[in-house]
Formats: structure tokens, sequence, C-alpha cells
């Protein structure tokens, strides 16, 4: 068995990576847009076109997408971003709905976020040009915490907060553990800190339902060590090389984890 398993991984090596993962491991696009661009025509490979998905491809090789050579060549880079309430986290809306990529500066080269925020929620969002950096950094194997600024319509206690540090059980969807603090509360109104590793989608809403509490705002403060900081709405700003190369690095160590 180990040697078939060693076969099977040479070959793999020498057939190249499957052209749908390779461009979204590029930021090209996710695998499943990739295929459609295949489908309408829009990808070549060695200036042939692409007929399936299922078309393997190394680096070596002469990729093209809307008459775009592709390549690995540019540096990754990350960028911080201020999302407005309003804006959705997608390239394109089937409803026609503005997007957090339409709204970038004309200058920015093509960019994918680093998890997402819904329609309603604000505050910091990672971008990146690279497809692969994206990935990494969304791995729950980081540790990284997302923290949130959260103020809700309703009043609860700390210790019933407190529950939620040995994680939750909602609907048959268990929730990780998370570290919530009351910050003040004014009439029926209560601004929390809401720090959490795992990040699913609505989950923050979902639990503060769960304690009869409605999120009016939502805003994310910090995503690993990126801080929001001052940053303006809908402002942008790119991490230097420097500190995207010291995080990087982190990851890999014990003490990455935050």
């Amino acid at each position: 068995m180990p040697k078939q398993n060693s076969n099977a991984s040479t070959l793999s090596s020498l057939k190249g990576e499957r052209i749908a993962k390779w461009l979204a491991r590029a930021g090209i696009a996710s695998r499943r847009n990739v295929e459609k661009l295949i489908v309408e025509g829009k990808v070549f490979l060695n200036h042939q076109k692409v007929m399936q998905p299922a078309t393997f491809v190394k680096d070596t090789d002469h990729i093209q997408v809307n008459g775009k050579l592709i390549s690995f060549k540019e540096q990754p880079r990350l960028w911080r971003y201020h999302k407005p309430v309003g804006l959705i986290t997608t390239h394109k809306d089937p409803e026609g709905r503005p997007t957090v990529f339409n709204s970038l500066p004309t200058t920015m080269p093509r960019v994918i976020s680093i998890g997402r925020l819904d329609l309603n929620s604000e505050g910091l969002l990672l971008l990146t040009n690279n497809g692969h950096l994206a990935r990494q950094l969304e791995l729950p194997s980081n540790h990284w915490i997302r923290r949130y600024r959260v103020r809700v319509f309703g009043t609860i206690v700390q210790d019933k907060l407190d529950q939620l540090k040995n994680g939750i059980t909602i609907k048959r969807i268990r929730y990780a553990p998370i570290i919530a603090k009351i910050d003040s509360q004014k009439g029926i109104n209560t601004w929390l800190t809401v720090s959490l590793q795992e990040g699913r989608n609505r989950e923050i809403r979902r639990i503060m339902q769960h304690f009869d509490l409605q999120v009016n705002r939502l805003i994310r403060i910090a995503y690993g060590p990126f801080q929001l900081g001052s940053l303006p709405k809908n402002a942008i700003d790119e991490v230097t090389r420097k500190a995207l190369k010291e995080q990087i690095g982190k990851l890999t160590t014990p003490t990455g984890k935050n």
C-alpha cells in the first residue's frame, strides 16, 4: 500500500494541478466561477482553449483568462478595509446590490476577501490579491481571534454570557467557546465586546437571538493581529510587507496563537 500511495503522489506531481484549483489559488475566482469561465471559453492553456475543468496545469504553463496572462510572480499583498453597512462581500450579486469590490478604488488589483461580513455588518475586512494567502489566514488552526463590538436591543447579565465560554449548542448546531463581555448598558441597549475563533455565518446574531437579544449594530474591530483602529469607513490601507511577513511567519509557531 505505501508504494501505491507513493506512485499516486508522483503521478499527481507529474500531471500538475487541476486548472480550476490553480486559478482559484492565483486569486482569479472561486473554483466554481473558474469552471463557468471555462464553459464560456474564456480560459486558454498554452494558446489552446480549455474545454474541461479536469485539465491539469503547472506553474510553467502559459495560462490566460479573458486574454490576460496569469502568473504567481506578483507578491502576496494584504489590505485592511473598513466595510460600511449596506455592502455585500461578493464579486457579483444576482440582486444587483452594491458590493465591497465595486466600492474599491479603480487602482486596486483584483482582490478577494478573507472571511466575510454580511450586509448589515461593518468594520474590518481583510483583502488580498492571493488566494493561497486568503485560505491560510482563514484556517481555524491559526487560533486567530475575531473581535467585535456588538450593540444589542435588550439587557443581559454577565453571568449568563459567561455560559458561552464552554461553547453552546443552538438548534443542533454546536458553537465553539466565545468570550462576551458587557461594556455598557443604557436603557434597553447594551454594548458588548465579543471574541471568537470560529466565525460561522451569522454566528453572533444567532447566539444573541438565543438570549432574546436583537443585534442592531455589529462592528468587527480585529481579525487576529490586524486591527480596525481609526481607519475611516470605506477607507482602505495596505499592510506593509514587513508586517505581513512577520504575521505569516508566526502562523507556523506556537507564539502565533492569539
